[in-house]
């Protein structure tokens, strides 16, 4: 007996898409506190991967190679804290200062803008003063929040090691796995898409690493020629934060300017930081990614964006981090899955050329 194979039409299937989409997502932000770390550490393993791979070439043990790839990444990781930690004490003891100078430019921006729009200053302190009060009473609901992430993120921090160390020791076993869950005939394809999917992390995450370097250094290099205090911290922040798309650079560039408004005696210093920024970025967008960061994936800038806001809206900051390279497998996944490979266009930055629009746009008239 023949069974044949059903046909939903196109709105029971959209249904179905829109409903599975939904379902995910809900189980993506109700399980995050599991499925975060578990991604950073397989994205952490990943790219430790050739590190053990290279210790086991030259006959050391496995365990052991792994143990030593940890603790070499737990060296860089510590001297790099302690460096933040150093510099950030430093802004600490600097930070009344700097709130009293702030303070002042705030008033005489104040008279100004009385002045100008012929209003009370008096109102404007008024205003300033209930929107403090509301501010302050929303960031007391908000404290006992933050204490908990903050508790969740130490949690995560002494687990993350521990998942690294399983996922680089169940290494060949995870492998294995994934090549059973498909037939013999698509062993080929899985093989191809694990092994790209493996060198767009490494690629990617080297090339992030390469690029923050480069970009804390310009922007380091930047504030002391300017004279700017707290110039290694405010450089490393900006590097940090212009490691979220399209959104962190904004951020990097108000807080040195702020700190100049607050340092300098002449507001032209923040102009100065606004500009040398925005060439640091023309530098980074057009030849650093380019050149160093760039994959073989590739994703649009419109799908970007959207992608960095979900993810914030699903796992907050780590979520923003994580977009882009899980994207990237997203799409990887989809050229390779023949009924997938419009998703994958859809995605990638490959604009079709007039050519091929044209024949296209002729059917759409001549059926009109």
């Amino acid at each position: 007996m023949k069974i044949e194979e059903i046909k939903f039409p196109f709105y029971a299937k959209a249904t179905i898409f829109i409903i599975g989409i939904i379902g995910l997502m809900a189980i993506l932000y109700i399980a995050q506190s599991i499925i975060v770390p578990l991604v950073f550490a397989i994205i952490m393993a990943v790219l430790l991967s050739p590190i053990v791979d290279f210790l086991v070439q030259k006959r050391i043990n496995r365990l052991i190679a792994i143990i030593i790839a940890l603790f070499l990444t737990f060296i860089v990781i510590a001297g790099f804290g302690v460096l933040l930690f150093s510099q950030a004490s430093r802004f600490t003891d600097s930070w009344p200062d700097l709130v009293e100078k702030f303070t002042d430019i705030f008033n005489d921006a104040i008279i100004w803008a009385s002045g100008y729009l012929d209003i009370d200053a008096k109102n404007i302190h008024e205003w300033i003063t209930k929107t403090q009060g509301e501010i302050i009473n929303q960031s007391t609901a908000a404290i006992g929040q933050t204490l908990v992430t903050i508790g969740t993120g130490v949690m995560i921090a002494l687990l993350l090691p521990l998942y690294i160390f399983l996922i680089l020791y169940y290494q060949p076993l995870l492998r294995d796995f994934i090549h059973q869950l498909f037939r013999a005939a698509h062993q080929s394809q899985v093989s191809e898409i694990v092994s790209q999917i493996k060198n767009v992390i490494q690629r990617y995450l080297v090339g992030l690493i390469i690029e923050t370097a480069i970009v804390a250094g310009m922007q380091i290099t930047t504030l002391f020629v300017l004279g700017i205090e707290y110039a290694i911290l405010l450089g490393i922040i900006g590097a940090l934060l212009n490691l979220i798309p399209y959104i962190g650079g904004l951020v990097a560039v108000l807080i040195p300017m702020i700190v100049a408004l607050a340092t300098k005696t002449s507001a032209y210093y923040a102009i100065y930081v606004l500009v040398i920024y925005y060439i640091i970025q023309l530098i980074d967008n057009n030849f650093i990614v380019p050149y160093i960061v760039a994959s073989k994936v590739k994703i649009n800038a419109l799908f970007s964006i959207i992608v960095v806001f979900v993810g914030n809206a699903l796992w907050g900051i780590p979520g923003m981090f994580l977009s882009i390279p899980l994207l990237a497998i997203v799409k990887l996944i989809f050229d390779h899955v023949e009924t997938m490979k419009p998703w994958g266009f859809l995605l990638g930055d490959t604009m079709p050329s007039i050519m091929k629009i044209e024949p296209i746009l002729k059917k759409i008239i001549k059926i009109s």
